[in-house]
């Protein structure tokens, strides 16, 4: 019978043999290792790319060593930011009626159209004082990085409060102004003689509109602004990269995509005059703090619902005017129309064949104050 065979390995060779085994395995332990240690380096570094890339840069604040001059009056807030504003029409100590003025998106005090275009007749014949201002982070306001609707409702009351405008005054908002009106009729009501809301930007989100049409409006849009409300609204720290990205178009608002013009926008535009020399300042702290920010809360989750609000007047001593033109590309009409179903204390004025810069139409800001000073009565008179 055939048995195994018995082999006698000597002390030396067996060493020898685990040598060559380990000098065979070693080479490959080791590339495994530095392969993993890269593989770690780079997806820290990737992290890190990442994280630079959706980080804003820090804004210029004015006043600062590094930041523009302070060119402006500004007052002093309770919690140390400063308010840049510009005053117009009458002195506040003789004036009848004082106005708080609220700019729209990318802009600043300067581009109060009310104050710009409100005939000096209307000024001397009513008393008519009007005060705009930056927003935070325009122009040569301090950024406020907590900045919601309560907020800039509340900067807006201390405002009027540190100029001496008495204990009511009248608020106008334009655009994303006007959405800084409705946190006015929400916190601020008992100080208010009136307001109006012009061509007021809505937020799709608010959970007052019912989902089909707000979906419907949402729609309407650019397919480049859709995909720029998604990111503001479900990942705001999402914004800064996605507006200063170059791989995907984002918001044509923010570039000011000429196909976002109405025709009457566009023929009204061609017949305006440049804006002026300030355009700079607007943006001039980053554009993070001033026109991202601004999108940031405007389309954010709200703390309330403006359709949800009680009358503000409900003893007659003011009224709440909605402005809007039917054929506007930035606001769609269909939202606002509910909006003035929904809250029937608001007077709603609809335009024919006009679009999102109604207000700058010669005439047109005589009509609307009228109308929110004297009545409606006496405006078209």
């Amino acid at each position: 019978m055939a048995g195994g065979v018995n082999r006698k390995i000597s002390a030396a060779s067996a060493r020898s043999h685990t040598r060559r085994a380990n000098r065979q395995s070693s080479p490959l332990t080791l590339h495994s290792g530095i392969f993993t240690k890269l593989l770690v380096v780079l997806f820290v570094g990737i992290l890190a790319l990442v994280y630079q890339a959706i980080q804003p840069t820090a804004p210029k604040i004015p006043g600062t060593p590094d930041g523009p001059p302070v060119t402006s009056p500004r007052i002093k807030l309770r919690d140390g930011r400063h308010l840049a504003y510009k005053e117009h029409g009458k002195p506040k100590d003789i004036a009848k009626y004082k106005i708080v003025f609220v700019h729209g998106f990318d802009s600043c005090r300067h581009d109060a159209v009310v104050a710009n275009t409100l005939s000096q007749e209307i000024i001397d014949d009513l008393g008519i004082y009007i005060v705009s201002f930056d927003r935070p982070g325009y122009g040569e306001s301090d950024p406020d990085p907590k900045r919601t609707p309560k907020s800039i409702a509340l900067d807006i009351e201390e405002l009027a409060d540190k100029l001496g405008l008495g204990s009511r005054f009248y608020v106008i908002g334009y655009s994303m102004g006007g959405q800084v009106v409705w946190g006015c009729l929400k916190y601020i009501p008992h100080r208010l003689a009136g307001a109006v809301l012009l061509t007021p930007v809505i937020n799709y989100w608010w959970p007052g509109f019912p989902a089909n049409l707000s979906t419907e409006a949402y729609y309407q849009q650019f397919r480049q602004d859709q995909w720029t409300l998604r990111v503001i609204h479900y990942t705001p720290w999402l914004t800064y990269w996605w507006n200063t990205q170059k791989w995907f178009p984002a918001s044509s608002v923010v570039a000011f995509h000429p196909d976002i013009l109405s025709p009457p926008d566009k023929a009204l535009i061609s017949k305006l005059a440049p804006r002026g020399p300030y355009v700079p300042q607007v943006r001039q702290q980053g554009e993070y703090e001033s026109i991202h920010r601004d999108l940031m809360i405007g389309f954010g989750t709200w703390e309330f619902d403006p359709m949800d609000l009680e009358n503000p007047f409900p003893n007659g001593r003011g009224s709440v005017h909605l402005w809007q033109g039917d054929n506007d590309l930035f606001v769609p009409v269909t939202l606002q129309r509910f909006i003035a179903h929904r809250l029937p204390w608001i007077k709603y004025h609809e335009l024919p064949q006009t679009g999102h810069f109604f207000a700058h139409a010669a005439g047109m800001c005589d009509a609307i104050v009228k109308t929110l000073l004297v009545g409606e009565t006496a405006a078209s008179a």
